[in-house]
């Protein structure tokens, strides 16, 4: 590994290269197994680095490690925790040219993508900062007569954080911090695809002045996931977990949870509805639903997968968002990166399948020949239906389904049945110049979150983050994302 990461010229390096190899974080030691695997960028399909593999045996050291840390740890002042997530927001941001080598060259992320997701990090980390000391303490409560009470809040203990690839920075760190700052210690399961990543922004927490075995990661082989994440859960010494990701991984980790009698955290797939309404600003709509099907080639739990839009305004509607995608993704740019293959293998087949059974392209071709095969133009159809597996299934790609109602007295109760006809609900988004309209469709859709005329991908620090349904429980971000990593203890005694 080389230390330095920024050359004469002033452009970052990457510590690693196709020569390196990522460790783990133990005890607050970079850690290298003598079993790796290979991590292959989207970008040129070459190995651009190997990653350690941890065993059970690393997996038993991370737990004791985090054992041990957690006893000094959860006894720190909250002033101490703030101070090192300031430290750590500010090293991560010098850190920003660096780490973009990593994402794109590992998970194919254009530029605008990770300075968005980046960024969502960085304020993440420097609200987590601000908001530690108001939400820890006692509560003062009155007891019965002659006696009084307080309620604490307290720390679980080791929790374990599993986290994706798809928005490395925001979604890995909010997997660790929170429940660091209400003074838990944490093992971080990463992703197999986005190792140097995460290797990044941990380091920076240890840099910040975070304490050996508060947070120890753990990577593997894909065909040790299993194995791995069973001995993890079932170890008595972790107390919570969360995870982001699939919802079919996810209701494995939820059964595992289930089964040990552990609470957990989930935000996982999407089915995201926008609705555009017949009064709405076109220009707007089209170009927000444009960039909520399409941005990091569909690869977010939120992004828009069905478009149900007013029909006296669907023609119109069709050519402004053809127009949009001309100009955000300009067919003289390569196709967009996927993270491998498989994704795009995926979308072709649902696409092919809709197309078979009646569907029609309202813009691109699913046939279109690209230089490499992680590589997916956007594609965009419509007259789908229940029969077409597209119609229940999350693309997590670059395709959206385009639904026209009929423009009377019952468009919005059939709009709401279409965007509610799903398994998921973890995003949305309605478009209409009338706000009333837009809180009314807003409390009719069944979602985490709704967002009036702006794109169905929304996150931000500030703001409480989760799913209904088949897309999780439980919040991430804000007070509710903290109380997530704290249980309530009541003590009473008598006057």
């Amino acid at each position: 590994m080389a230390a330095q990461t920024n050359g004469a010229n002033g452009k970052a390096h990457a510590a690693f290269d196709s020569s390196s190899t990522i460790p783990l974080f133990l005890d607050g030691k970079q850690v290298t197994t003598s079993s790796t695997f290979d991590v292959e960028s989207p970008v040129d399909n070459k190995t651009c680095w190997k990653c350690s593999s941890a065993t059970e045996e690393d997996v038993q050291k991370a737990i004791a490690s985090s054992e041990k840390a957690f006893k000094t740890w959860s006894k720190t002042k909250p002033t101490t925790r703030r101070d090192i997530f300031i430290k750590a927001a500010q090293l991560l941001k010098q850190k920003e040219e660096e780490a973009l080598l990593y994402s794109s060259t590992e998970t194919g992320a254009a530029e605008s993508m990770f300075r968005f997701e980046f960024n969502l990090a960085y304020e993440g980390c420097l609200t987590l900062g601000g908001l530690i000391q108001s939400v820890q303490g006692s509560v003062p409560t009155i007891g019965e007569e002659g006696s009084s009470a307080i309620m604490l809040k307290e720390p679980y203990g080791v929790c374990l954080g599993i986290a994706p690839w798809n928005a490395p920075h925001v979604l890995g760190m909010r997997a660790c911090l929170a429940p660091i700052a209400m003074g838990n210690t944490v093992i971080l399961k990463c992703p197999e695809f986005a190792p140097a990543t995460y290797w990044n922004f941990v380091n920076v927490l240890h840099e910040a002045g975070l304490p050996a075995g508060v947070l120890n990661t753990i990577y593997h082989k894909r065909e040790d996931a299993a194995q791995v994440t069973n001995a993890l859960i079932t170890n008595p010494a972790i107390k919570k977990v969360n995870f982001t990701g699939s919802t079919n991984v996810g209701s494995i980790i939820a059964s595992l949870c289930g089964k040990n009698l552990k609470p957990c955290l989930m935000e996982l797939g999407g089915k995201a509805p926008s609705i555009v309404c017949a009064d709405a600003d076109l220009d707007n709509a089209a170009l927000q639903c444009a960039l909520g099907a399409f941005l990091h080639g569909g690869q977010i739990c939120m992004s828009t997968e069905r478009i149900i839009v007013e029909s006296t305004i669907a023609e119109e509607f069709k050519k402004k968002l053809s127009e949009k995608m001309d100009h955000v993704f300009s067919k003289d740019q390569p196709a967009p990166v996927l993270v491998n293959a498989p994704p795009v293998k995926k979308n072709k087949e649902l696409l092919k399948d809709a197309l078979s059974k009646g569907a029609r392209t309202v813009y691109g071709d699913v046939d279109a020949e690209e230089s490499s095969n992680t590589r997916m133009r956007p594609v965009i159809i419509e007259n789908v239906n229940k029969e077409m597996s597209i119609y229940h299934t999350e693309s997590f790609g670059p395709t959206v389904s385009l639904y026209v109602i009929p423009s009377d007295e019952s468009f919005e109760e059939r709009a709401l049945e279409l965007a509610n006809d799903t398994d998921y609900g973890l995003a949305s988004a309605v478009f209409t110049e009338d706000l009333r309209k837009g809180l009314r469709l807003a409390k009719g859709i069944e979602a985490g979150a709704v967002h009036i005329n702006s794109m169905s991908v929304h996150d931000e620090a500030g703001l409480p983050h989760g799913g209904v349904k088949k897309s999780g429980f439980g919040r991430f971000n804000m007070k509710e994302g903290l109380d997530e990593w704290c249980r309530t203890k009541i003590v009473t005694w008598k006057d």
